[in-house]
């Protein structure tokens, strides 16, 4: 398989540097997914979506019983959100330690590059959204056990496991992806799996129930490295806009921003330098981008709740706003800067709209 090179680290990407700016929504949830015996996986890459070249992300469903096969990702970390049902998932790291964790929804997942992984639907199935730190990543180009089992010779299979060449025979020779078969027992009943180590930081984050921070208009959780310490390159955050709310203007100097719309209808615009903003309208389904440095808000036009997940390629949160900076100047210098009366600025807020509590 041929890869698309990734560009230069810090270079200005293609799709941005023309007079005007591209769209920077994906319609991921009309788009069609591949169908497997057991689920389904459709994917949000720089194939199907040129702007969103630092992430990219994956829609996933699993039936009950149904495994994302054992496999590790060589060119990103992978970061994951529970939509629906109930999910076991399983790990692996480079001091062989092991952990088995049952994830229900509003729970995050995070796998650095590299580590092996595996996800069963439980008895109710599930859904997810997967979003990975590099937007030339491909969900299906991805390193699976049956894949390299099945292209390894019967008697070096039989040298590694000490097993005669017979148990192999029946193994698979290609890839399977997606394996159907019982939902497993509870995990209290569940026999431990051998004696390997328990990781001391575990991949399991419950980003729901987190108390929010709530701001004018909605609240927000987020799982950054502070509250979700293995999770050191990418932050997440479920963010809640009401009805007739607004996410501040902002930027984030530190990262990209992927969005995923879950419930509810918006717009976003994103500022681009040099007179250039484009704004685009989302609905549930929906993916948004925001390249990294690039000012924007998000309002909620719906008359429901504007549900959406954000995640960032940086372990540590970062967000500047808009009326934090202001309210830290003299009003006198915004005078001068707006070239209005100082008496403007004097009922702006004195800090910013959304803040989150700084770590202890």
């Amino acid at each position: 398989m041929t890869e698309t090179p990734e560009p230069p680290f810090g270079a200005m990407p293609q799709s941005l540097s023309g007079k005007e700016l591209p769209s920077f929504r994906y319609a991921l949830g009309d788009a069609p997914a591949k169908q497997f015996d057991g689920g389904t996986a459709k994917e949000a890459n720089v194939s199907q979506f040129p702007v969103s070249e630092a992430l990219a992300g994956v829609y996933m469903t699993l039936e009950p019983g149904a495994v994302r096969e054992l496999h590790w990702h060589a060119n990103a970390a992978e970061w994951a959100y529970m939509i629906e049902g109930h999910a076991r998932v399983t790990t692996i790291d480079p001091e062989n330690q092991a952990e088995v964790v049952d994830f229900g929804p509003g729970d995050v997942w995070y796998f650095p590059r590299g580590h092996g992984h595996s996800i069963q639907g439980l008895s109710d199935g599930c859904t997810f959204i997967l979003v990975f730190d590099n937007g030339y990543f491909s969900e299906f180009g991805t390193f699976s056990i049956t894949d390299w089992l099945g292209h390894t010779p019967h008697e070096v299979l039989a040298k590694n496991f000490g097993l005669p060449e017979s148990a192999f025979a029946n193994f698979p020779d290609h890839e399977v992806y997606i394996a159907k078969g019982p939902v497993p027992p509870p995990l209290d009943a569940f026999p431990a799996p051998g004696t390997l180590n328990v990781p001391p930081l575990t991949h399991r984050y419950r980003l729901l129930a987190q108390a929010p921070e709530p701001f004018p208009g909605g609240e927000m959780r987020i799982a950054s490295e502070v509250e979700f310490p293995i999770s050191t390159t990418m932050t997440g955050a479920l963010l809640t806009i009401a009805p007739g709310g607004m996410r501040e203007l902002h930027w984030h100097p530190n990262a990209v921003e992927w969005q995923y719309y879950l419930t509810g209808t918006g717009r976003m615009t994103v500022f681009g330098s040099g007179g250039r903003a484009r704004t685009d309208e989302f609905a549930a389904g929906d993916v948004g981008y925001v390249p990294q440095g690039f000012g924007h808000y998000i309002e909620n036009t719906g008359a429901e709740d504007l549900e959406l997940l954000v995640v960032l390629n940086n372990g540590t949160y970062e967000s500047i706003s808009i009326t934090a900076w202001m309210a830290g100047t003299p009003d006198l210098l915004l005078s001068t800067n707006f070239g209005v009366k100082e008496s403007v600025f004097e009922e702006m807020p004195g800090d910013a709209v959304i803040m989150p509590e700084e770590e202890s």
